[in-house]
């Protein structure tokens, strides 16, 4: 949505003195029951066949990933973010967001973000799923943000 569309959709507020003042409208933050839903679809979409593929074709079997964690861990996290970030690039979606029109956008511009932001929040991500604070700040906000948001400066909204 452009900033034009975006001035265009203000909601009427009577002030005191009865005249009509136009207050912006928030953008439609996605509640915490369907950011979840999609993390989860993503998690067995993208996640499972990545980890099916670097246990039995780079490492051979489950027992050389348990050997190696940290380098089967990296080999996991690395293309996940990567397809993540082009998917979300591409098409403003991941699978789970499709599933429940989710889109990510920049809260500035109020559209698609750039490479680069999406690249940041999803490598962020990561940090916010390890230290878990950031996934659970989702539940104690109004906007329903996680940490890879809120320093990305991106919302998950529902079209």
């Amino acid at each position: 949505m452009s900033l034009s569309q975006q001035r265009g959709k203000m909601k009427k507020v009577k002030s005191p003195k009865n005249s009509i003042k136009k207050e912006p409208m928030l953008p439609n933050y996605v509640g915490k029951l369907n950011k979840s839903k999609a993390f989860l679809l993503d998690s067995f979409l993208l996640l499972m066949p990545i980890m099916y593929i670097v246990f039995y074709l780079f490492m051979g079997s489950r027992e050389e990933f348990g050997a190696h964690k940290i380098y089967g861990w990296i080999e996991i996290i690395v293309p996940l973010v990567l397809l993540q970030t082009i998917l979300l690039f591409k098409f403003g979606q991941t699978p789970g967001f499709k599933a429940y029109d989710l889109y990510l956008i920049d809260e500035q511009t109020k559209q698609k973000p750039s490479f680069m932001v999406i690249l940041f929040r999803n490598s962020c991500a990561i940090l916010s799923f390890f230290s878990i604070f950031g996934w659970l700040m989702m539940f104690f906000r109004k906007d329903y943000k996680t940490l890879h948001d809120l320093l990305s400066n991106t919302a998950v909204i529902q079209k």
